[in-house]
């Protein structure tokens, strides 16, 4: 299955309340940012990437929690369980039972997950990043998808996941170091 076909399986289309939520939120941050701008004490590259880096987590966000449909409260709380699966050397299973490939290809997408959002964490912040301070964002985010997936009984919690998303977000931070020195010379 390609990832689009992951999305429209998964997902339900956003309702029109949630897309006017996420007009208001999005609306007042671009206000925000206007301010801040007129205020000097951001510049546009910080504002352009803080508007894509919270439309972003709005889009990761209703597609692991809010636009799942409710089933019942999941969690595995065996660390790398997910990895033992793969290699053949753990014997947990996994509700829902996926096979080791694909087991694979989700902890491959679990990690790519939240690395558009550490690309932009430099530029958000407009400095360079140490790779830690990716990783520390990586795991906040991640553990509010995860903790809001087992509160709204809205997907499986798994530490796994909250490993893979962190590490995918420092990942992410690390390229966008390297890009933010390109846009600003260094």
């Amino acid at each position: 299955m390609d990832i689009y076909q992951i999305i429209i399986t998964h997902n339900r289309s956003w309702t029109i309340r949630e897309i006017i939520a996420f007009a208001v939120v999005f609306l007042m941050a671009v206000f925000l940012a206007a301010v801040l701008l007129r205020l000097h004490k951001i510049v546009i590259i910080q504002a352009v990437c803080g508007l894509l880096l919270l439309t972003f987590l709005s889009i990761v966000f209703g597609s692991t929690v809010f636009t799942r449909t409710p089933g019942i409260r999941q969690y595995q709380p065996e660390v790398f369980w997910s990895w033992k699966e793969i290699l053949g050397i753990g014997t947990c299973g996994r509700l829902g039972s996926t096979t080791g490939d694909g087991l694979l290809q989700e902890n491959l997408l679990n990690i790519l997950l939240l690395f558009p959002a550490g690309i932009l964490l430099p530029g958000v912040t407009g400095r360079k990043l140490k790779w830690w301070m990716g990783l520390l964002v990586g795991i906040a985010v991640s553990s509010a998808i995860e903790i809001s997936q087992l509160l709204l009984c809205r997907g499986l919690f798994e530490f796994d996941d909250i490993i893979h998303n962190s590490l995918g977000c420092m990942l992410g931070s690390l390229l966008g170091n390297r890009m933010l020195r390109l846009v600003h010379g260094k």
